[in-house]
């Protein structure tokens, strides 16, 4: 699943849940194994990691796209203070 290139778009929250807790088991797993005997290709552990990653990203995004309005406004007026700092 690793190697596989993911389809992020279309997909609903409870989904990407999904996926993403199947993914952190296959990579505690993958870890796991690669340091008891080793994996035949290493760079799997990465590509996994960057995975999760995008489905971060994809949950974060749908996240925000969730928010109202005042929750958003807020949300920027914390971000400029948090640059002036």
């Amino acid at each position: 699943m690793a190697n596989k290139k993911i389809e992020l778009t279309g997909k609903s929250t409870e989904d990407l849940k999904a996926d993403l807790a199947g993914m952190e088991q296959e990579y505690q797993q993958l870890k796991f194994d690669h340091a008891v005997r080793g994996l035949g290709n290493p760079m799997e552990i990465r590509d996994l990691r960057r995975n999760i990653a995008r489905i971060n990203t994809a949950l974060r995004d749908q996240e925000m796209e969730n928010l109202g309005t005042e929750a958003l406004a807020l949300r920027t007026k914390l971000r400029a203070r948090r640059r002036r700092k």
